[in-house]
């Protein structure tokens, strides 16, 4: 930016304090902060810049880590989380330019040219983009469309960082130390037990993802369906299910929820999927949860959530763009309402909001292991993507910017009410 009367590190001046513990160099040879900072960044080209200007949010940020354009000596391969902890520490240093400074900064970087330049190819489309192809939030063509835009990915990928279990929910730790498989599985095990079901009980899991609760059920016996908007997700599943020999218990389906016409389930569970559904919608999916289940069934609902009723329930840019275009997320108690104004009682209400920051951390610590192997998967982008996404979560989940919860939820028989399960927990935490 050689014409420019100011420096990118003249324009980081306007936002940070001096002292901001972080060196900037740029690629113009201007440098913001001293060496000896704990973080440096490299803003590579002016399409950085640009990106930057046209979307000062998360949205720019991340086009530019993605195409390369801004990195840092101190980024891990597939897992940036230190780096956007110490980024998250700048914010008790940030400044509040004028009008005037914030113009003269758009006038520098635009004297070159207006220049609005093409985001990743990897980005999905815009919200605008979307309603203009008839693809409406939350419809049933909405919701397969999104879906698959996230999990049909290559399943050796995600394998990478889930690991054996192919769970893609938050697992339960025991112990801080216990490994990612274990508390994976101790997860669906509490689920399970959680629905208090039993051998020859029946079973609907909705967005069953690759099957690992499948294969939980069916190994005690149960009979489970489940049901997913995902083909690749389907056909790793259904080739599980086969290797086990547990197709008289276990049946995936690519099937949208509200299209089973099976009923009087004695459980259902939903993990992970209620942040595609839509917080106008909730009333309606969880109708449909209670005319499949049997009276003195248990739905357990699990999710991630708002950890107040005041901030938007849509996500912002960056994760409608590259994550879950359409998602939405409310509080805890704006779901229990919509879950007892359907007519469930909640028996119980978890909050598991540091277990998911710890399954956050193996899947990043997984994925910066496989780097090698991820980049020519995926091609470095999207592995760049994935990293930056589940490391941010992480650190949102440790800070409690977001939550997840599990109800456990009856369906009281008309009959008896709900004196259908026992006084006291049954199940091991």
């Amino acid at each position: 930016m050689a014409k420019s009367k100011m420096t990118v590190a003249e324009m980081i001046g306007l936002f940070l304090t001096p002292d901001a513990p972080v060196q900037v160099t740029a690629f113009d040879g201007s440098v913001f902060g001293q060496d000896q900072a704990p973080l440096h960044l490299e803003v590579k080209n002016s399409r950085a810049m640009y990106y930057i200007t046209e979307n000062p949010n998360d949205l720019g940020l991340a086009r530019a880590y993605l195409q390369g354009d801004l990195d840092s000596p101190e980024l891990l391969p597939g897992n940036p989380y230190q780096v956007l902890k110490e980024l998250m520490g700048l914010k008790h240093f940030v400044k509040h330019p004028s009008k005037m400074e914030l113009a003269r900064a758009a006038a520098a970087v635009f004297s070159h040219g207006v220049r609005v330049p093409e985001p990743p190819a990897i980005e999905g489309p815009s919200l605008a983009k979307r309603l203009t192809e008839g693809i409406r939030p939350h419809t049933r063509r909405g919701d397969a469309a999104t879906v698959s835009y996230h999990y049909d990915q290559s399943n050796d990928f995600y394998r990478l960082f889930l690991g054996s279990s192919m769970t893609y929910t938050c697992a339960v730790f025991e112990k801080e130390d216990d490994s990612l498989e274990d508390a994976q599985w101790h997860k669906l095990n509490m689920v399970l037990d959680k629905m208090h079901l039993n051998k020859g009980d029946r079973l609907l899991d909705v967005g069953c993802g690759w099957g690992s609760m499948e294969i939980a059920a069916a190994r005690r016996g149960i009979h489970v369906i489940g049901v997913t908007l995902a083909e690749e997700q389907v056909e790793w599943a259904q080739n599980w299910i086969r290797q086990e020999g547990l197709q008289d218990l276990a049946e995936v389906r690519l099937m949208d929820y509200r299209d089973v016409p099976e009923s009087g389930f004695d459980g259902i569970c939903s993990i992970g999927m209620m942040e595609h559904v839509g917080y106008k919608q909730y009333p309606s999916y969880f109708k449909e949860m209670m005319d499949k289940l049997r009276p003195g069934g248990i739905l357990l609902n699990h999710q991630i959530t708002r950890t107040n009723s005041h901030d938007h329930k849509r996500a912002g840019g960056f994760i409608d763009r590259y994550i879950f275009p359409d998602g939405e997320l409310a509080s805890p108690a704006e779901i229990e309402l919509a879950i007892q104004d359907t007519g469930f009682e909640v028996i119980t209400q978890e909050n598991l909001r540091q277990h998911y920051a710890l399954t956050l951390k193996h899947w990043t610590e997984n994925l910066q292991e496989h780097w090698g192997q991820a980049k020519p998967m995926v091609g470095e982008p999207k592995a760049r993507l994935w990293g930056l996404y589940m490391a941010g979560a992480r650190l949102n989940f440790e800070l409690d910017n977001i939550q997840i919860h599990q109800f456990q939820c009856i369906k009281p028989d008309p009959e008896t009410g709900t004196d259908t399960y026992p006084l006291r927990p049954w199940w091991d935490r």
